[in-house]
């Protein structure tokens, strides 16, 4: 989440109208994250996230996107819901960008997880997945290991080195785990951007999962392998702890047992899970305007843990 567009109390006083969710009371923009413009937005009824879609994101994918929600917390699953306007429209269009108004949930996103936390939200990603398995939509994954290579390679080595001397041995790497990425392995709609931030939490129990905005339909074990690298280290990357990843992957094995294929791969797919986030903070480091109200991230935060899972994958996932 992040604000890059700046919306006048009339202009958000006039799209609200045109929900019925009351009238508009306040709307604070929030900034964390890095693709979209986001608002808490407070009417006479009640709270809701109000998203304008800026960066990333083809339009043509939100009904995807949004229905999927809907789909989701139909089947009992802690998602936010799509506020649909009068006409029935899950998203409107303002200055030519699309909005759409989610359900805001309880609940607040944490730092430093337990591992009855981490069990939980593996238990709940494994349940999204047998839920999702039935989603009629789909959308290839766009941002994939050849995506990854591709957008180091755009940005090039000596643009690498600006950001820090050791990015540029990340393009060997990647040509690496593009060449051996995994192919057969089970599939069903993932979100795969399972980060602490898109997870809400109330005590040790999940109250909400958000962000759906890079959902796709790819390996589950890949989805899996994203949420250990975001959850299983610390912030920079520098300290692994292994009680929260051994909790994660127990609890997602509570509800869906991972095959033998999917453990063998799972060392490579935490490495391109991390070389994603490698190639699109490197990206985001370049190109973010410097007057966003959007704080850049560091892309080393993600090399350390590739190098860790490049170490002790084998082992680590046996």
């Amino acid at each position: 989440m992040a604000v890059y567009t700046q919306l006048s109390a009339e202009t958000l006083s006039d799209l609200i109208s045109h929900y019925d969710v009351g009238e508009l009371v306040s709307a604070k923009g929030i900034a964390e994250g890095i693709s979209n413009s986001n608002w808490l937005v407070e009417t006479t009824t009640s709270r809701f996230i109000l998203t304008m879609y800026e960066r990333r994101i083809d339009i043509a994918d939100l009904p995807f996107f949004l229905g999927l929600l809907d789909h989701l917390s139909a089947k009992g699953l802690p998602v936010p819901r799509t506020i649909h306007d009068t006409s029935g429209a899950a998203s409107r269009m303002i200055d030519g960008k699309a909005v759409a108004l989610i359900e805001f949930l309880p609940g607040v996103s944490i730092d430093n997880p337990t591992p009855s936390q981490a069990h939980n939200v593996g238990a709940v990603l494994a349940r999204l997945h047998l839920a999702a398995d039935d989603y009629p939509g789909r959308r290839t994954n766009d941002l994939g290991p050849d995506t990854s290579l591709h957008v180091l390679e755009q940005c090039g080595a000596e643009a690498l080195a600006r950001i820090d001397a050791e990015l540029p041995e990340m393009l060997p790497m990647a040509r690496s785990i593009a060449a051996d990425w995994p192919k057969d392995l089970p599939r069903s709609v993932i979100h795969s951007d399972l980060f602490p931030d898109n997870v809400l939490m109330l005590g040790d129990e999940v109250s909400g999962l958000i962000d759906f905005y890079f959902a796709c339909h790819d390996m589950t074990a890949y989805d899996l392998a994203v949420t250990h690298a975001a959850w299983s280290f610390d912030h920079d990357g520098r300290s692994f702890r292994s009680d929260i990843g051994s909790a994660l992957i127990g609890g997602y094995q509570s509800v869906r047992a991972l095959s033998v294929a999917e453990r063998a791969a799972m060392p490579i797919l935490a490495r391109g899970a991390c070389m994603r986030f490698i190639s699109s903070r490197t990206q985001d480091w370049i190109d973010t305007p410097t007057d966003a109200l959007v704080t850049r991230k560091d892309p080393m935060d993600f090399v350390r843990r590739l190098q860790f899972y490049q170490s002790n994958g084998a082992e680590l996932f046996a």
